[in-house]
């Protein structure tokens, strides 16, 4: 799975103070709420029934009711684009990734891959192999057959080709070679790897386009292909394969997908899903008005953050909806540090020159993350819901460095002393380095996420503690992606990105040195690379080879340690995930690795709701 950018935010100084007389006079969350992961059931694995020589994918769960509407919610300024290989955001990533489904899934209880728009796949003893048999007889949204042809074009023209978000073709390569897909006739596709690929088969849940919709928008180029299906295109030109087609996008209020009657799933009474006319997006711009619309009855679900969530638990038997400790997110938040070194096309350098020898300095680096206090970070923002982070890997990973996890707590004489090795000194509160530059520098975010924007005040206050001055600048989501992938004039960043706490390689697109995302020495220009970002690339590219758990753990343990040690990623954070949802719905099994939406097709609303 592909990491994408999450929104994330800064506020003022006041907001922070807000939080910890809140916090301090509420009910903790921790006493309303255990940390503990529920434990869930789930419905038997949907199988495939053939009915008048369609292979439908048949639901397993519980019958439900046609009609009604699901309301969500998104932060922000909503979705970039709703082309699902131009996504580079979560949330773009998820408005597209609904209306296109791929070749293969995840299992919610056990994250086992599952075929989707395959019916079967087999996997060749020398484990190079993967054989693809697909569904006969289901169609895209426009009536016309999903077939071989648009697998081959998917993966050949638009994927491998490098078009859009390069992620995935990142993820896949071996050895500077990219896999070999073929048409073996026109239901069958045939997948061949030089050598044994342990994460290949998980990114084959990349979606499946539609090669007579595509086509055109391929052969004019990647510079038309990048605007192709964006936030301006007629709801009516998109042709889909997944349970719900755009209807109506309002820019900076709502997203609004209408149920797609082609859709290859079907329940046990053999009657086309999903059950739901309508899934809404309304896009409320900040946290405080997600929850505003969530106690106005507007909107069915929310995360909850941890200051809210002892407040919502404690009325839970009264109300109308039902909420779930998820257990810890499965995605990072981070400070990243901008240690390009090199200059952009106009001979202007990426990073200040004084500003690369702190940056570049591994002291520096490392007196910024003992500064920072993660304690009270969880304890002040999450309300005690969550644990510090110090690792690339998430709390509930099965690759997590569990010595490292441990971490440490904030040391401020630490912090100094690491600042002395290299020369920095103190003068009247003032950090200076050793050639009596004063330590100035932006810390850019974007605002609109209150949990995250008062976490950016915290750090802000830890850094200033030291005599630095932080100048806050949060920007516009667009501008700020443009900052840090494409012409990177930035110093510090506050950012997240989504994960699989199943595959590591999905970061391969940030660790990798020429990854899309490989944010702190982004490779707009060619730039001589840290040895230790040598050593990156020859892990991941190790590590992908081997089949074994335990030799992919020793391989993973040890990219963590680097990243622990060098720290061009200063992780803060992961938060416990709490969700709530209306009671009304019925087939709901929410999963710690998948969330509480993730099966919309069979969601429905109950009988006199």
């Amino acid at each position: 799975m592909k990491k994408v950018l999450i929104l994330v935010f800064i506020l003022s100084l006041c907001l922070v103070s807000c939080i910890r007389k809140d916090t301090a006079e509420d009910v903790t969350s921790k006493n309303v709420i255990s940390q503990t992961v529920e434990t869930f059931e789930f419905p038997p694995v949907a199988k495939t029934v053939t009915i008048d020589g369609v292979d439908y994918l048949q639901s397993q769960a519980e019958i439900g009711n046609f009609g009604g509407e699901l309301i969500s919610s998104t932060i922000g300024e909503g979705p970039k684009t709703f082309n699902p290989f131009n996504a580079k955001d979560a949330t773009s990533d998820t408005m597209a990734s609904l209306m296109y489904d791929g070749l293969v899934t995840s299992r919610p209880d056990n994250g086992e891959v599952v075929p989707k728009l395959a019916k079967s796949f087999t996997i060749s003893p020398d484990g190079k192999v993967y054989t693809f048999y697909l569904r006969k007889g289901i169609k895209w949204s426009d009536g016309k057959p999903i077939t071989a042809d648009d697998v081959v074009f998917t993966w050949n023209k638009i994927i491998l080709a490098g078009l859009g978000n390069t992620s995935t073709r990142d993820s896949v390569m071996i050895d500077g070679q990219l896999p070999k897909v073929e048409k073996i006739n026109d239901y069958t596709v045939k997948f061949t790897t030089i050598k044994p690929f342990a994460p290949f088969l998980r990114n084959l849940t990349t979606p499946i386009a539609p090669k007579h919709v595509f086509e055109n928008a391929v052969n004019k180029g990647e510079q038309y292909f990048d605007s192709f299906l964006g936030t301006t295109t007629p709801p009516k030109e998109f042709v889909i394969s997944g349970p719900f087609k755009l209807k109506e996008y309002v820019a900076a209020q709502r997203v609004v997908y209408e149920r797609n009657p082609n859709y290859y799933m079907i329940n046990n009474n053999n009657e086309k899903l999903p059950y739901l006319n309508k899934l809404v997006f309304l896009i409320v711009g900040d946290l405080n008005n997600e929850i505003l619309k969530f106690e106005a009855g507007e909107i069915d679900i929310i995360s909850l953050r941890g200051s809210t969530v002892g407040k919502y638990k404690e009325k839970e038997n009264k109300a109308d909806y039902k909420i779930y400790n998820l257990g810890a997110d499965t995605g990072t938040m981070f400070v990243a540090i901008n240690m390009s070194h090199g200059k952009d096309k106009n001979g202007k350098f990426f990073v200040e020159p004084k500003k690369q020898l702190w940056f570049n300095d591994k002291n520096f680096r490392t007196a910024v993350d003992w500064a920072i206090d993660r304690e009270g970070i969880v304890n002040n923002i999450a309300n005690g819901l969550g644990k510090p982070l110090f690792t690339a890997e998430s709390l509930n990973s099965i690759y997590l460095n569990k010595e490292l996890a441990k971490g440490h707590g904030k040391d401020r004489e630490k912090a100094v002393l690491y600042l002395r090795k290299s020369g920095f000194y103190q003068k009247d509160g003032i950090l200076y380095d050793r050639f009596g530059n004063r330590v100035e520098f932006d810390l850019y975010t974007n605002a609109g996420n209150t949990e995250r924007e008062a976490i950016g005040v915290m750090v802000k206050q830890d850094l200033e503690d030291l005599g630095m001055k932080v100048n806050f600048k949060p920007i516009e989501f667009n501008s700020l992606v443009n900052k840090l992938v494409n012409d990177p004039q930035w110093d510090m960043t506050i950012m997240g990105l989504t994960g699989s706490p199943l595959e590591p390689h999905g970061g391969k697109n940030v660790w990798y040195s020429k990854g899309s995302l490989h944010l702190f020495n982004q490779r707009v220009v060619e730039m001589p690379l840290f040895p230790w970002e040598k050593e990156l690339d020859r892990i991941i590219d190790e590590a992908s080879l081997k089949i074994g758990f335990n030799d992919r753990k020793k391989l993973y343990d040890k990219y963590q340690e680097i990243i622990y040690d060098e720290k061009p990623i200063i992780y803060l954070y992961s938060p416990v995930r709490v969700v709530a949802i209306r009671k009304k719905f019925g087939n709901i099994y929410p999963s710690e690795l998948s969330g509480v939406t993730y099966n919309l097709e069979e969601i429905f609303i109950k009988e006199g709701q």
